[in-house]
């Protein structure tokens, strides 16, 4: 159930005293009043706890006498520029310090509609904040009680009570109600008394789409940054799943990993086994394979294999020259190199060496003047 408290604050000048401490209020369940008193009565049906307490709301009422409006009226204005000029013009006609003037204008919703302006202080501002605070009350809205009376026509003006206070309506302002002001103001025209029907439907139309509110601008509520409980809950449960996911992801690698591997020995036995080797694992019949195709002269015992590494070390020293080369079954290579120097064959066996095969080398001397060297690799370090 949406509960909303409809409190009317005491004027600045009363907070006081004993009218202070006994605001009139309403109360407000699904859109109808339920209940209103002058007294201290809304505090238990108010803190009573709901089962739904996050759509109740408190909404205080300025009093008129502390808070009169002038609707002002710019026909070819836009809506915010109506708002911004009336602004500036309740200023230019307030008396007292500009500085301690709390201007509120209201943003007409189409262009030629008349901008309703209140004007109170900063004092009283205060004054009302404070006050509510020492009641543990946070108010969602500060609204001008003299604004939600409606228009009257053009012969006549609303008089209304609103909790407690007489407030006067014309075409284009609202006020606390004096006798002698209320008669020089209405000179021909006819105070017609609003019925208290009418003047809670008002009431009721000013909730739904309130014409002020005095907490704007230096007074508008800082944004309070909450955590919820609710989401924190989610937070939690979706780190620790995106935890276990982690951890996971390694287990289920290593999983397949060690399946695959295990699947591609059994297929390494197997087609060890068409061969005709009997061995107990991948190794033994990788190693049975390497034997059979080096006694073939294949393998790693192959011409290639050799063969390509004295050819990438001979890459990197280009004046070295191959003169003759041969190879065995044992995977041995044989050859004879030839160079401008000593040092560029050496470089070429010292390659060898670093790929990890082993070498041996006889220099001999070449008949055209270059140093040749006849050398021996060895196919398997």
């Amino acid at each position: 159930m949406a509960r909303t408290l409809i409190l009317w604050l005491p004027s600045a000048a009363a907070l006081g005293g004993d009218e202070a401490a006994r605001p009139a209020w309403l109360r407000i369940d699904d859109g109808v009043i339920v209940d209103s008193g002058q007294d201290d009565g809304w505090v238990d049906a108010w803190e009573k706890p709901q089962d739904d307490a996050g759509d109740d709301r408190l909404i205080a009422l300025a009093p008129a006498g502390d808070v009169p409006i002038h609707w002002r009226a710019y026909p070819d204005a836009a809506p915010a520029q109506a708002a911004a000029a009336a602004r500036i013009d309740a200023l230019r006609d307030s008396l007292g310090d500009a500085a301690g003037l709390h201007i509120v204008a209201g943003v007409p919703a189409e262009t030629g509609q008349a901008v309703p302006v209140a004007v109170t202080t900063h004092a009283a501002m205060t004054a009302w904040t404070g006050w509510l605070a020492a009641e543990g009350l946070t108010a969602a809205a500060i609204l001008p009680a003299a604004a939600i009376l409606p228009p009257p026509n053009a012969d006549h003006l609303w008089t209304a009570d609103l909790g407690g206070e007489a407030i006067l309506r014309s075409a284009d302002r609202a006020w606390r109600s004096d006798p002698e002001i209320d008669a020089l103001v209405a000179q021909e025209l006819t105070i017609v008394p609003l019925g208290a029907d009418a003047a809670r439907e008002a009431l009721l139309l000013s909730l739904a789409a309130p014409p002020l509110d005095l907490l704007s601008g230096s007074w508008k509520p800082k944004r309070r940054w909450a955590v919820d409980p609710d989401l924190v809950r989610i937070g939690k449960r979706l780190l620790a799943a995106l935890l276990i996911a982690s951890l996971l992801v390694p287990v289920v690698y290593a999983v397949r990993l060690a399946a695959d591997t295990r699947r591609a020995d059994v297929a390494v036995v197997a087609a060890a086994a068409t061969l005709g080797i009997e061995a107990p694992d991948a190794t033994a019949a990788e190693a049975e394979v390497d034997r059979r195709l080096a006694s073939a002269g294949g393998g790693p015992l192959a011409f290639s294999v050799p063969a390509s590494a004295l050819f990438d070390a001979m890459r990197d020293t280009p004046g070295v020259t191959l003169k003759t080369l041969s190879h065995r079954t044992d995977g041995t290579l044989t050859t004879t190199l030839a160079g401008p120097r000593v040092d560029d064959l050496n470089k070429v066996l010292l390659a060898l060496q670093a790929r990890g095969y082993r070498v041996t080398a006889q220099p001999m001397a070449g008949t055209d003047g270059q140093q040749m060297a006849n050398i021996t690799v060895r196919a398997v370090p």
